[in-house]
């Protein structure tokens, strides 16, 4: 068993606790700006190598403070642990799925909408394999499978949504060079 499918079984196993709280454990960069990290959720809906973003679906869910839209999940990177175990456990506790953290798809800073702080974000694709019946913030978020083009709307910061958009050129290109590949070997 690999070192990712390990993290997953013990997030997994520990997936009826409470979420993380407080900041003691939490990473700053050198400038002083909290380090957050999160994952677009994602899946197929049918034919996996067809290039087209309309089969691609992504998960959100919504932000705890009412009224305040829809979002990837995100959180804090703690010390006592790697980035993509961060991400992966951002994404158990808030949106009640599992799967691969995939190669991260950039690095954001940003000011919080409500307050002066700044922050330093990382976004990663996960590639759900299953998702939870029950998670530890089933009580206080909702999540939605959507399209690609009803994510770009209802996500609620621009740094996700330029996320959002590496993940659907990457996967889309991908796809499109494994049929180049494909043509080329008949």
């Amino acid at each position: 068993m690999g070192k990712e499918q390990e993290t997953s079984m013990e997030l997994k196993n520990m997936v009826a606790l409470v979420s993380r709280t407080g900041r003691h454990m939490q990473r700053y960069n050198i400038l002083g700006h909290r380090q957050v990290v999160g994952c677009i959720p994602y899946r197929y809906k049918g034919n996996r190598g067809t290039g087209d973003e309309e089969e691609i679906e992504v998960l959100v869910i919504t932000s705890q403070r009412k009224e305040k839209g829809m979002l990837f999940p995100k959180g804090g990177w703690e010390i006592d642990e790697t980035i993509k175990d961060a991400a992966l456990r951002e994404t158990v506790e808030e949106a009640g799925v599992v799967g691969d953290v995939e190669h991260k798809l950039g690095k954001w800073n940003f000011k919080s909408k409500s307050s002066d702080s700044s922050y330093e974000g990382h976004m990663f694709p996960l590639l759900v394999k299953e998702q939870l019946e029950f998670w530890p913030e089933k009580d206080v978020r909702q999540r939605l499978w959507v399209s690609v083009r009803e994510a770009r709307k209802v996500c609620q910061y621009w740094w996700m949504k330029e996320a959002l958009e590496l993940l659907v050129s990457r996967l889309t290109s991908q796809a499109n060079e494994a049929k180049t590949d494909m043509k080329s070997n008949l």
